[in-house]
């Protein structure tokens, strides 16, 4: 066999292997964090196993080994990390909690040995296999969140044997990956300073952090402006699929690749992801009779910066490749690279805290509150992690074409990238287009409220499923769901809405956008939904909002509203909707209220609504368990309106009760 058909060969299962270790190494971060969330949110107290997220300094291990890590130790722990996440999705909260923090250690350790192992190779084509593997692995991630409706179908889907079968076949290829040295490579670059080594190795964590954010799943991006979820992914792998284009096949783009060019273009993609968050986000006022506070209307010009980062977000691949590049050419010292993903395993950890606290910080003492109202600024920083680092990258180090020309996968990548992406978007336009479920026959409307406690059941376990099967016991014409949070890093980037009315066949409005930081409130709908807005009440803690819309059904159009208040239930919040509902006819208003019968927001709700359980069941005191007193989760109505039927349904698929109301 000549050598170009050995290089070749070795570049093609290079690539096979980056793959796969890339589109894990999003997936176990992304249900890490989840994990994280899951577990610990829902407790009164922190839980000892939280520690696990210690598990991301485990590169503080190289600060005491000097010869650093033998080959095969590099080898048992990228093996233990793709178990890690083979297995993680098949168990409970708490297991997976522990096997991926397992999983994220090996990571953190076995990327300074990635970049240990690539120092040895070729210097010419150092990085393009790596870099191509990662732009295949983040269009896998794509596609299987295109064919879940915004979940991964490897982790919760029908796909979930895809995760172990991808890990035998990396494991294999492992040890071709990790060949031993023939001979020493010389540095190239200036030797490798400890600020150097950090600073690339915080700019290489960066990249997952952007992407884990953000470009694994492009319904995140839908969900900051409510755009059009075929148009996103569409332009999300078109874009992918041009840069690769280009960058294998174009010698003027390739050329055009200097310093100035990448750092301006970086400039640019930071500078446009905070202005597609910026018209979204929402300086709260403190002002209590300025609300209810509508949601404003953002200007049409919102939509240039959002089409403008998504056509620019591939140079997230490019800094990949100079990053990575540049440390394997100082060669930095096993004790450097471990000080350097130490400080970047810090930096992880708090991007991960602060995109966290823009919804919780009402819970976290002191610091919790610098983040609300500062979505963007998260993003700003994670950004700048990304960018700045490129500033260590020497001159040099741009000039690309020798080593693109040698990349065995030059014709390949762009071809593959291609498929995956064409699958993706027609999974996508396919699922958009489908069938709404026929409303019911009787003359009746039936009404479902639901608390869905983010997808979890009481039991703290992840169960979308369980939930969708229990609504359709009573096959509702309108859901109001409640804390209903989507394409949020805390529950893992999932779409609970979209995932939600894809398997019910019913139209939905999301509510309040994620980069508000309120808990979700969502509507769907079996009739077309009218006129939806979102409008926002005056909290001390945790931001409350309310949806309103209006929905006709059997010749009468009912206006509908769906919300979740603050921890007990302030009054001045059911206010601000008590005055919004005034006037209005056809009134359902259903949500979790968080307050209970005998105090005032229910006294003075019922002075202009009905309670619907009441009105079916009046002087009961309890239902399936549930005491009168101890409600929390209501469906009210005008007066006048005719209940024929309301029951709780206090089943463990969630932490609350549903309450179905038949009206007509």
């Amino acid at each position: 066999m000549t050598i170009a058909k050995v290089r070749s060969t070795r570049g093609l299962l290079e690539t096979l292997f980056y793959s796969i270790f890339f589109l894990f190494a999003l997936q176990l971060l992304t249900d890490f964090v989840e994990a994280i969330y899951g577990f610990g949110l829902f407790g009164s107290s922190i839980p000892p196993e939280l520690a696990t997220i210690l598990f991301i300094f485990s590169p503080l291990i190289l600060l005491l080994l000097p010869r650093g890590l033998p080959r095969w130790a590099v080898i048992m722990l990228g093996i233990l990390f793709l178990l890690s996440r083979a297995v993680e999705a098949l168990l409970d909260t708490r297991g997976q909690l522990l096997l991926t923090g397992v999983g994220v250690a090996c990571l953190m350790l076995f990327l300074p040995g990635l970049l240990k192992n690539l120092a040895n190779q070729d210097r010419t084509t150092t990085g393009f296999t790596l870099t191509a593997g990662l732009a295949i692995g983040l269009s896998l991630a794509i596609l299987f969140r295109a064919l879940g409706s915004g979940l991964d179908i490897t982790v919760d889907g029908d796909l979930r044997w895809l995760s172990p079968l991808l890990a035998v076949i990396a494991g294999i290829i492992l040890p071709e990956v990790f060949q031993k040295p023939t001979a020493n490579v010389p540095v190239a670059g200036k030797p490798a300073g400890l600020g150097r080594t950090i600073g690339l190795s915080v700019g290489i964590i960066s990249v997952f952090i952007v992407l884990f954010y953000t470009f694994s799943n492009p319904g995140v991006i839908v969900r900051w402006a409510e755009a059009n979820y075929v148009a996103v992914f569409a332009g999300v792998l078109l874009a992918l699929v041009i840069f690769i284009l280009l960058f294998t096949s174009s010698r003027v783009f390739q050329a055009a690749l200097s310093r100035t060019v990448v750092l301006v273009w970086n400039g640019l993609f930071v500078l446009m992801l905070v202005l597609t968050i910026l018209p979204y986000q929402i300086h709260f006022p403190s002002d209590l009779a300025q609300y209810p506070l509508y949601e404003p209307t953002a200007s049409a010009l919102a939509w240039i910066p959002l089409a403008l980062m998504i056509a620019l977000f591939p140079i997230i691949l490019l800094d990949f490749l100079l990053l990575t590049r540049e440390i394997a050419s100082i060669q930095p010292s096993w004790r450097k690279l471990g000080a350097g993903f130490s400080v970047a395993a810090l930096f992880l950890l708090f991007m991960i805290l602060a995109h966290v606290f823009t919804t919780v910080y009402d819970y976290i003492p002191v610091v919790g509150p610098l983040f609300r109202d500062r979505f963007w600024l998260v993003y700003l920083i994670a950004g700048l992690g990304l960018a700045l680092p490129l500033l260590l990258v020497a001159r040099s180090a741009y000039q690309l074409i020798d080593g693109i020309s040698q990349f065995p996968g030059a014709v390949g990548v762009p071809i593959l990238i291609c498929v995956i992406g064409v699958s993706a978007v027609v999974s996508v336009w396919v699922v958009s287009t489908q069938q709404m479920a026929p409303p019911s026959q009787t003359g009746s409307l039936r009404v479902f409220a639901y608390n869905i406690q983010q997808g979890f059941s009481d039991a703290n376990q992840r169960n979308y499923d369980g939930q969708i099967t229990l609504i359709r016991s009573k096959d509702p014409d309108i859901l109001g769901l409640a804390e209903s949070d989507s394409a949020r890093i805390a529950n893992g980037n999932a779409d609970l809405v979209r995932y939600f009315a894809d398997k019910l066949n019913m139209y939905s409005y999301y509510g309040p956008k994620p980069v508000t930081g309120t808990f979700g409130v969502a509507l769907l709908s079996k009739y077309p939904i009218q006129n939806p807005r979102t409008f926002y009440m005056y909290s001390k803690g945790e931001q409350t909002a309310a949806v309103i819309a209006q929905i006709t059904a059997n010749g009468k159009t009912y206006n509908v509203y769906v919300t979740h208040l603050g921890n007990g239930g302030p009054i001045f919040q059911q206010e601000a909707i008590l005055k919004d509902v005034l006037d209005r006819e056809n009134v359902i208003l259903m949500g979790d209220f968080n307050f209970r019968t005998y105090e005032e927001p229910y006294a003075i709700t019922t002075q202009i609504l009905k309670d619907a359980w009441l009105q079916k069941w009046p002087g009961s005191v309890e239902d399936n368990g549930l005491r009168l007193e101890d409600r929390i989760d209501y469906v009210y109505v005008s007066p006048g309106t005719n209940v024929l039927d309301a029951r709780y349904l206090t089943d463990p698929q969630s932490d609350h009760p549903a309450l179905y109301v038949e009206i007509h």
